[in-house]
């Protein structure tokens, strides 16, 4: 579970998609890293992600895990973005049939969970699925 200070600290990936790109080699990833998965690069740029990709693969969930049981059913995917960054997103406000591989989405921020006592709602990336 996120703590306040972790959720200000990542609120540049959570709130405006931000990624980073390898100077390098040229990688495109999400959330961004110190060193380059590719090549082992420390030479990382902080870039905006565009919202536009596929769905790469998918999941819907029907048994969910702890914590997760009030969102049961809900489908998952890999989604490719058109920079060729790769997101695991869950898919929103589409039916299950209408989800394929292929399919282009948006990505969209929405509530992921409410935190703590003082009911603070934090944010995150998901995925519609364009008709």
């Amino acid at each position: 579970m996120l703590t306040i200070p972790r959720n200000w600290r990542e609120k540049p990936q959570r709130y405006m998609l931000k990624g980073g790109r390898c100077k390098d080699c040229g990688y495109t990833m999400y959330p961004a890293r110190k060193v380059c998965p590719k090549c082992h690069s420390e030479n990382i740029e902080i870039i905006d992600l565009p919202r536009e990709g596929k769905i790469l693969t998918y999941t819907v969930i029907y048994s969910a895990p702890e914590g997760f049981e009030d969102f049961s059913p809900y489908a998952v995917a890999i989604v490719e973005l058109t920079n060729g960054a790769r997101l695991m997103l869950q898919i929103v406000d589409t039916d299950f049939n209408n989800i394929e591989i292929g399919k282009k989405v948006s990505v969209v921020f929405r509530r992921l969970f409410v935190e703590g006592k003082a009911g603070i709602i934090i944010y995150g990336p998901k995925a519609i699925v364009e008709d």
